[in-house]
């Protein structure tokens, strides 16, 4: 990789589990009320040595020469077009990465008896909770990382007035199977049908600034409330209610609902809601519908099937 001079800036990482150790600490502890402590690892490295860290953890081979320019913007753009970041948080990312962030000394560790992981073991520990399916939350997550303004509870009543929907309908033979599939949609299991189609749409997305595919899922097949889902927000996941509401988080000329439920009868409703803003919005959803008929009727017989 070729890189810009603020691979070399130092910093002091710490895992996120001794972040909460400290936090936790510190609580009801007097000795530390009305003061200020850095908290960091063991470790200082440069953001070059971090990148070499995880490559080695991972066993990968990379080199990595840095060049004496700064380059910001193109750096942004980069981290925003290889990783599940939005453009917003890539640039201050990027205009963080200047300044080096080293602890000041302090006596926290010794007054709360924690001794922070190194670097190394953090990236070891990640993994082994990734390939467990064991995170908890992720960063990606964090409604600042897409597209809402506002709260999530102020979009779960789909509005009805001066919307477009594709409302359809399938008997399924198993309340359970199908519910378990709807809670796995998305990530790596993808849309069930024309998944080629959906990675097009998440490009033309980061192309037009919006967060894409590469978010993923927290967890293979649990669903809550605030998770990211691709380019979707869950704002509704009640498996005793046998429904999942999703709002869109891609740029749109509008705003978007996904839903899946089924009835007392067994039957499946997979209803997608478009409420557009202005002439756009219009034109987008009737350019889309050939695609919509494609896409979402062979959704919803994978899901039942």
């Amino acid at each position: 990789m070729i890189t810009p001079r603020w691979l070399n800036t130092k910093s002091q990482p710490i895992s996120v589990r001794d972040v909460i150790q400290f936090l936790l600490g510190v609580l009801n502890h007097k000795e530390t009320f009305g003061n200020a402590y850095d908290i960091g690892g063991p470790d200082v490295l440069s953001y070059k040595e971090m990148l070499l860290q995880f490559a080695e953890v991972r066993k990968l081979k990379r080199w990595v020469i840095v060049v004496p320019v700064m380059t910001p913007r193109l750096s942004s753009y980069w981290l925003y077009f290889v990783t599940s970041t939005s453009y917003k948080l890539a640039v201050h990312l990027v205009n963080s990465m200047k300044i080096e962030v080293i602890c000041s000394k302090n006596n926290l560790n010794e007054l709360l008896n924690i001794q922070p992981i190194t670097y190394e073991n953090a990236i070891k520990d990640a993994f082994r909770r990734i390939e467990q399916n064991d995170i908890i939350s992720s960063w990606k997550d964090s409604l600042v990382n897409g597209n809402f303004n506002s709260n999530l509870s102020a979009h779960i009543k789909v509005p009805v007035f001066g919307c477009f929907k594709d409302s359809r309908t399938k008997k399924v033979m198993s309340n359970e199977a199908t519910l378990n599939n709807i809670w796995s949609i998305g990530g790596d299991r993808g849309w069930y049908y024309a998944n080629g189609l959906w990675r097009i749409r998440g490009f033309m997305d980061k192309l037009a600034g919006g967060v894409g595919l590469r978010r993923g899922r927290t967890h293979a097949s649990e669903l809550s409330p605030g998770d990211a889902l691709d380019f979707w927000r869950v704002l509704l996941a009640d498996k005793n209610d046998k429904r999942l509401l999703l709002y869109a988080e891609m740029k749109l000329p509008g705003e978007a609902w996904l839903e899946f439920s089924i009835d007392d009868d067994g039957v499946l409703h997979q209803i997608a809601t478009f409420r557009p803003k202005g002439l756009w919005g219009r034109l987008y959803w009737y350019s889309v519908m050939p695609l919509h008929s494609i896409i979402f009727g062979g959704m919803i017989k994978r899901i039942a099937a």
